[in-house]
């Protein structure tokens, strides 16, 4: 017999629902010292032996019995294949996801700009792609085709010239839609290797692996630490935590619906963290209901029961005003707003990594097909972090051509700051362009 399940029950009127909300929401991606110990070591092995280093690695950890580096490298013939080896209907799907996510980010797209000033001065800002990013994707059986589109796509409609993937086979599981997808993408190299061996490597470069300028991606607590490593070497995405979705509701949607979006979260890892906030209490009462009904259908019911348990809340507030103000206070990756008229809400939303409108869209279309990215900030970052995006993958450059009477003009402000900060040389280099 299934055994009931206990989810947290939160009101915002009791007088500590503050420092409760605050211990349900936190959350630390710590490495351990031996963790963080085991990372070093191998980011060095890597640095100093190259491939070598990544074919003991390769040997040690995914248990596979390889050659040298050639065993580890898959052409762009066998991303190719992987389509013809998949079924019709996972391409199709594929290929219409990629397209959505692709016409998207084209509007992310930002262009050089300039502006040229009364004295004929020019300043303005060059985007300039970056030359190579490094995506890294879990493998095995727990692999996600949806992530290499949604990390993939974004830096080729920046101008990416090169997209180097790296993805583990463990025990030689080759996951072959995930293969597809990169070939859709539009994935340059792909190199068969995984955890901190791989970040190091494209970090820093080996005979084979060729540098990256920035790694996205999510990974176990090895690649995030390597991640945070490797960071000022490379530019990274970040450093995410846990799954996450929030759902305001009005009380009128199908409570059947808003316990399994609820899970839909629940169900990635334990964890995962799924709140629900309502005016209505009784709705608290039926949703909690649905998911004591529907939570033994679930194939991944033990994860799930335990984020639940663990993590998750159902949340009762005094009005729709309130549970805005929840929602700011924990600037979840995943809003659903699954009310009546949700446009009405969305100016007073501050803090969200993706918003989504209305009763009919649930969180998991965002995940595959919707178009926006679902590389989300998390565990309260969307205060100060966006959505992955083309503008992760392009960088800017300004641009300064003084005229000659504009030199001279500027040339004397910089002067009077110059000497005022002490630096002589500075405020000198500018006088010499002052017209007399």
């Amino acid at each position: 017999m299934t055994s009931p399940i206990a989810i947290r029950r939160l009101n915002a009127a009791d007088q500590d629902f503050a420092r409760h909300l605050d211990h349900l929401l936190s959350w630390e991606s710590v490495s351990d010292d031996a963790v963080n110990q085991r990372v070093l070591e191998i980011i060095q092995a890597v640095r100093s032996r190259g491939d070598a280093a990544l074919v003991e690695y390769t040997k040690q950890f995914d248990g596979l019995d390889v050659a040298g580096m050639a065993d580890l490298i898959l052409p762009r013939e066998r991303l190719e294949l992987a389509l013809t080896r998949i079924t019709p209907e996972q391409r199709s799907a594929l290929e219409k996801a990629a397209e959505r996510v692709r016409l998207y980010h084209e509007r992310q797209k930002q262009d050089s700009w300039t502006y040229t000033e009364a004295d004929g001065t020019v300043l303005g800002q060059k985007v300039t792609p970056l030359d190579r990013a490094g995506l890294y994707v879990p493998g095995g059986k727990a692999s996600y085709p949806s992530s290499v589109l949604m990390n993939a796509i974004p830096a080729k409609v920046a101008g990416v010239p090169e997209v180097v993937m790296v993805v583990p086979t463990p025990r030689g599981e080759i996951n072959e839609i995930v293969l597809a997808a990169a070939c859709i993408a539009g994935v340059d190299r792909v190199f068969t290797i995984g955890g901190a061996q791989a970040v190091a490597a494209l970090a820093y470069g080996t005979e084979s692996v060729p540098p990256v300028d920035k790694i996205v991606g999510p990974g176990n607590i090895y690649v995030a630490t390597a991640k945070r490593h490797v960071f000022g070497k490379v530019g990274i995405d970040m450093i995410a935590g846990p799954s996450e979705i929030l759902v305001v509701c009005d009380g009128q949607t199908d409570p059947d619906w808003i316990a399994m979006d609820l899970f839909s979260q629940a169900e990635h890892d334990e964890d995962a963290q799924s709140i629900l906030v309502s005016p209505d209490a009784a709705f608290l009462d039926r949703v909690a209901d649905s998911i004591a009904k529907l939570l033994p259908t679930l194939e991944r019911e033990s994860i799930a029961r335990t984020s639940l348990e663990g993590r998750g809340a159902l949340i009762q507030v005094a009005d729709m005003a309130q549970a805005i103000e929840v929602a700011n206070r924990i600037a979840p990756e995943h809003l659903e707003l699954s009310v009546e008229n949700p446009e009405q809400y969305l100016p007073l939303i501050r803090h969200a990594g993706a918003i989504f409108m209305g009763r009919y869209t649930a969180e998991a279309l965002g995940d595959y097909c919707a178009g926006p990215n679902h590389v989300l900030p998390t565990s309260g970052t969307a205060r100060y972090s966006s959505p992955l995006g083309v503008y992760d993958f392009q960088k800017r450059s300004s641009i300064i051509h003084c005229s000659a009477e504009g030199a001279s003009e500027l040339g004397k402000v910089a002067s009077v700051l110059a000497r005022g900060e002490s630096l002589t040389a500075h405020a000198r280099s500018a006088e010499y362009r002052i017209k007399p």
